[in-house]
């Protein structure tokens, strides 16, 4: 799994994404933004995982959640991939392994990134991280799960982890 944990800073992401708009990480507003790895573009695995995503944007969108993805493959291919997936969010590309190596995401020899989805909060710090390479369905619901509790602790709906509900 990455070696970037919760309560490390995130690394910087500014790059131009699928939808032609300049994506950079520390500029997104909101409760949090959603950064998924993904291994390559028009893969099964990586195909479902962008459509679940898709699937459940507005949901992430209502909970004040940004969405990215990003996949070692260049920005040609996101463009195509994106719109073939309909994906609403932007997909960056990251030939060169930059991004993928400073979130610690590469699988050693193959140098394609893993599987991993960071939630960041607005001040850069990393509030989790979820990797799962095979059961696709359960990192989206994970993922899900630990954005909405995000929103009700952020409406005073639910206490922080490790502390006694008032």
């Amino acid at each position: 799994m990455s070696g970037l944990s919760p309560g490390r800073r995130a690394p910087e992401i500014d790059a131009v994404a699928s939808d032609g708009q300049r994506f950079v990480l520390s500029q997104q507003q909101g409760l949090c933004t959603v950064v998924y790895f993904f291994p390559k573009a028009f893969t099964p695995g990586c195909t479902a995982e962008t459509r679940l995503f898709r699937d459940n944007y507005v949901e992430l969108v209502l909970a004040g959640a940004t969405l990215v993805g990003v996949s070692t493959d260049e920005l040609e291919t996101q463009c195509k991939f994106a719109a073939s997936t309909r994906a609403p969010f932007p997909i960056v590309p990251d030939p060169d392994l930059a991004i993928s190596t400073r979130f610690e995401v590469l699988w050693p020899l193959v140098k394609v990134a893993r599987r991993v989805t960071f939630v960041v909060l607005p001040d850069m710090t990393i509030d989790a991280v979820f990797h799962h390479e095979v059961q696709i369905s359960r990192h989206r619901d994970d993922v899900l799960r630990h954005v909405n509790q995000l929103f009700k602790r952020s409406r005073g709906h639910e206490p922080a982890p490790g502390r006694p509900a008032p």
